[in-house]
């Protein structure tokens, strides 16, 4: 941190033969080379002037890089906001994706299980109707037998 030191000087009311302006001249090389300057007030200053003002500028520019770092960090942080949020939806459009595509499967093994009862189904109610196929032909022989027999006692009385 620099610090400005200041001091006011006023001129002396002493009267020299020696001319008024070479006076000052030599004060201020003399107090320059000390690495004091006097500024536009009269005021001592440690550093020049330039550098005093070249500093003043500094000081401002990194107030306004300060400002606009800041306006960044909202900006980003508002960004980075954004992309959580459309990360969090990305990530339940995600969830609901895998949902439903287990919900197809589960679908889809519960139809595969279906199928296979109903072909079992069919497959019994196929031993079913051979079974009333044989016996429809086993009573068909027994009835023909019976007419023949009924038949032949008509016959013969």
């Amino acid at each position: 941190m620099t610090y400005l030191l200041t001091a006011t000087v006023t001129p002396s009311k002493q009267n020299f033969s020696r001319e008024p302006g070479r006076e000052t001249a030599m004060a201020k090389d003399i107090l320059g080379e000390a690495g004091l300057h006097f500024d536009e007030l009269n005021k001592l200053r440690v550093l020049d002037p330039e550098v005093t003002q070249q500093t003043i500028e500094l000081k401002e520019e990194c107030k306004d890089f300060v400002d606009k770092i800041g306006q960044f960090q909202k900006i980003v942080g508002g960004l980075i906001e954004l992309v959580d949020q459309l990360a969090k939806e990305a990530e339940n459009e995600k969830m609901k994706a895998i949902g439903a595509r287990n919900l197809l499967k589960s679908i889809a093994k519960q139809r595969e299980a279906q199928q296979q009862q109903l072909q079992a189904l069919i497959a019994e109610k196929k031993m079913q109707l051979e079974r009333y196929r044989v016996e429809y032909e086993a009573l068909c022989k027994v009835e023909a037998e019976q007419n023949e027999f009924i038949d032949q006692f008509i016959f013969q009385k």
